[in-house]
C-alpha cells in the first residue's frame, strides 16, 4: 500500500472523461465490507461495460475533501477483492445492507454530509419505514385508494376497535424487511377459541388460537419483543391452486431522470407460509400467467397495465413526500378476487430480480440514472 498517493494528473488520465460511481456500503473487520458480494459484482461488470469507473466504497472511506478514495475493486484474475486508491465519484448508489448500519450515528451524519455537499449525488438515502409510507400515500387523492386500512398497534382497544371492522387482519414490523416478524390474526366469532394469530417463522407458519382478546395481545406482545408494529386490513388475494399471489414490481429512474417501471414479476406464497417473499417458501412465476388463471387473459392485460401505471403514480408519490432523491424502489401490489389494486410495502433497496430480463435492466438503469445525475450536476457546476 505504500505508493497510493498518485499525481493529481494520474487521475485525470485514469478518469478520460468517464463518470464515476461508487457503490456504499459499510465496513466491515472480518470480510472489508458488507454487503450483497455478486449484486455488487454484476455492478461494477456492468458500470465498466457502459463507460463508468464503478467500485465499492464503505462509509468509512468516503472523504469529502479528498479527490481520491481507498475503494475495493474485484480484481478478475485473481478472484478477489482489492484495496486501490480511486478518483472521487460523482454519485454515490447506497447499499448500506442493514437497517441498524444506517442508523449508527457515524453513518447517519457522512450520509447528511452527501447530501449537502456540491461535488456528490447520493440517491435512496434511507431504508423506508412502513408507516412512513402509508403516511406518504395518504397524503394524495391518487394513491391513497390503494391504501388498506393501516393503524400503528399501540393498544389491545386498539386493535380490537379494528378486529371489529376487520375480522382478517396483517400485523407487521415498522421496520421489517423480507417478511420478517409478520403475524396474521382472523376472528372466527363461532368458535370457543376466536382468535386465531398465525406468525411466520422461516418457511412456515406457527399457529396459535386464543379464547380472548388479553391473551392474543400478550402473545402478540411477546412475540413483537417491543418492535413498533403496524395493524394492517388483510385482503382476500387472487390464488392460484389455492396459495395467494401478489406482484412485485421494480420501478427505476431512467436516462432522462424520470420514473418507468423496469418489470413486473410475481410471487406465489410458499404452502405453509403467510407472505410470498421467496425466502420464506414464495416462488416466483409469470404474472400474466397466474391473471389470466385468476380472470381471463384479456382481463389479465388490462390488469397488468394498471398494475405499471399504479406502481408509476405510488413511486412518484413516494419521492415527492419523502422529499428524498430516489433512484428506484421495488413494491409489492395485490390484486384481489374483484381486481382491485392494493399497495402493501415499499423498498428502497431492491433485492435482486431472479427473472433475467428484469435482472440486466435492472443494473443498466443505475447507470443510466448515474449518468443523467453526473450530466445535471456537471452543468449546474458550469452555470455557476
Amino acid at each position: 500500500m505504500e505508493n497510493l498517493q498518485p499525481e493529481e494528473s494520474d487521475f485525470r488520465e485514469q478518469r478520460e472523461g468517464k463518470q464515476v460511481l461508487a457503490i456504499l456500503t459499510i465496513e466491515d473487520d472480518i470480510q472489508l465490507f458488507r454487503g450483497n458480494r455478486s449484486n455488487f459484482l454484476d455492478l461494477i461488470r456492468t458500470g465498466q461495460s457502459m463507460g463508468f469507473i464503478v467500485y465499492v466504497l464503505t462509509v468509512k472511506n468516503l472523504l469529502l475533501t479528498k479527490s481520491s478514495l481507498l475503494g475495493f475493486v474485484f480484481n478478475e484474475k485473481t478472484d478477489s477483492w482489492q484495496q486501490r486508491l480511486l478518483p472521487f465519484p460523482d454519485i454515490i448508489y447506497n447499499r448500506i445492507p442493514q437497517r441498524e448500519d444506517e442508523v449508527l450515528p457515524a453513518v447517519k451524519n457522512k450520509i447528511a454530509a452527501c447530501k449537502k455537499h456540491p461535488r456528490v449525488k447520493l440517491f435512496n438515502p434511507y431504508f423506508f419505514n412502513k408507516w412512513d409510507l402509508f403516511e406518504w400515500l395518504r397524503l394524495s387523492k391518487s394513491t391513497k385508494p390503494f391504501i388498506p386500512t393501516t393503524r400503528k398497534l399501540v393498544s389491545v382497544t386498539g386493535l380490537s376497535r379494528m378486529m371489529r371492522k376487520h375480522p382478517y387482519l396483517y400485523l407487521k414490523p415498522e421496520s421489517g424487511k423480507a417478511g420478517k416478524g409478520i403475524m396474521t390474526i382472523k376472528v372466527q366469532a363461532e368458535k370457543q377459541l376466536p382468535y386465531r394469530l398465525k406468525i411466520q417463522e422461516n418457511k412456515k407458519s406457527a399457529t396459535y388460537n386464543c379464547a380472548s382478546i388479553d391473551k392474543l395481545w400478550s402473545r402478540i406482545h411477546k412475540q413483537s419483543g417491543g418492535e413498533a408494529y403496524i395493524a394492517q386490513q388483510g385482503i382476500k388475494l387472487a390464488s392460484f391452486q389455492d396459495r395467494r399471489f401478489d406482484l412485485r414490481a421494480l420501478a427505476q429512474k431512467n436516462q432522462r431522470g424520470q420514473w418507468d417501471i423496469t418489470g413486473i414479476g410475481a410471487r406465489i406464497a410458499g404452502a405453509m407460509s403467510i407472505t410470498t417473499h421467496v425466502p420464506r417458501g414464495g416462488m416466483i412465476e409469470d404474472p400474466e400467467k397466474l391473471l389470466a388463471h385468476s380472470f381471463n387473459e384479456a382481463q389479465a392485460r388490462k390488469l397488468l397495465i394498471k398494475a405499471k401505471n399504479t406502481a408509476l403514480l405510488i413511486a412518484k408519490q413516494i419521492e415527492r413526500a419523502s422529499g428524498q432523491l430516489l433512484g428506484e424502489m421495488s413494491m409489492d401490489i395485490g390484486i384481489d378476487s374483484a381486481g382491485n389494486m392494493w399497495f402493501f410495502e415499499a423498498n428502497s433497496k431492491p433485492m435482486k430480480f431472479d427473472e433475467p430480463h428484469i435482472r440486466q435492466k435492472s443494473l443498466e438503469r443505475i447507470f443510466q440514472y448515474g449518468a443523467y445525475l453526473a450530466k445535471k450536476k456537471s452543468e449546474k457546476a458550469g452555470g455557476a
